[in-house]
C-alpha cells in the first residue's frame, strides 16, 4: 500500500481466466495522454508531466524498498495510471524478487528485442530484471514524458525511430536540449528544470 500504487481490490485465477481488479483510475494511463490523439485528452502541461514523473519515481522507489521488494519486468508509460488529480498510480507490477515465477509470461512483460539488447549493452540483465534495469526504464519513460514520443516508433524516419539514440546528442547541451521537448508544450516549460533531471551521464 502506497499513495503512488494503484489499490488492488481482488483477483480471479480460474482456469484460463486471470484478472486483477483495481480501484478505478479515471484519467487512464500516461501512455494515452502522451501518445493518443483524442478530443477528450488534452496534452499534459509541463507541471502535470513533472508531477506524474515525481509520483512515478516515488512509487518505483517504494516497490524497490525492503517493504515491498518488487520489480517490474519492463517499466513503461502504460504502467502509470492517473487519478482525477493526475496523481501517478503504478500498476501491473512485476514479480517479487525472492519468489520463483511459475509462468514468466504472466508476471513479467516480454522485453522487445531492441530493448533487451540495450540493457545487455549496459551490462544489465534481461533474463531476470533488476532494480537497475527498472531505473534505466524510468529514464526512458522520463524521455518519453519530455519528448511526447514513444521509445520505439517505426513510423518515424530511420534516424528518429529509437528515442534514446535520437535524443542522446541533444541532451549534452543546454542549448540543444529544447530540441527534444514536446512541441505540444508550446514553449511552456522550465529549461533549467529539464536540465536538472540529469538522466544522461
Amino acid at each position: 500500500s502506497h499513495p503512488n500504487l494503484v489499490k488492488l481490490l481482488g483477483y480471479c485465477l480460474e482456469d484460463e481466466l486471470q484478472l486483477l481488479v483495481y480501484v478505478f483510475v479515471p484519467q487512464g494511463s500516461l501512455e494515452n495522454h502522451l501518445f493518443r490523439s483524442t478530443s477528450h485528452l488534452q496534452p499534459l502541461s509541463w507541471d502535470l508531466r513533472m508531477k506524474v514523473a515525481l509520483g512515478a519515481a516515488k512509487g518505483l522507489a517504494f516497490l524497490h524498498s525492503d517493504k515491498a521488494n518488487v520489480i517490474y519486468g519492463d517499466f513503461k508509460t502504460s504502467d502509470i495510471l492517473l487519478d482525477s488529480s493526475y496523481n501517478a498510480k503504478l500498476s501491473d507490477f512485476g514479480k517479487r524478487k525472492e519468489e520463483p515465477t511459475i509462468d514468466p509470461g504472466f508476471y513479467v512483460d516480454e522485453l522487445p528485442s531492441y530493448y533487451a539488447k540495450r540493457l545487455s549493452d549496459l551490462g544489465l540483465s534481461t533474463e531476470d530484471p533488476t532494480a537497475e534495469s527498472n531505473v534505466y526504464s524510468f529514464g526512458v519513460v522520463l524521455l518519453e514524458i519530455l519528448a511526447g514520443r514513444r521509445r520505439l516508433d517505426r513510423n518515424r524516419p530511420s534516424g528518429e525511430q529509437d528515442l534514446v539514440e535520437w535524443a542522446r546528442p541533444h541532451l549534452r547541451s543546454k542549448r540543444q536540449i529544447s530540441h527534444i521537448l514536446d512541441a505540444r508544450l508550446g514553449g511552456q516549460y522550465s529549461l533549467s528544470g529539464v536540465w536538472k533531471l540529469d538522466f544522461v551521464s
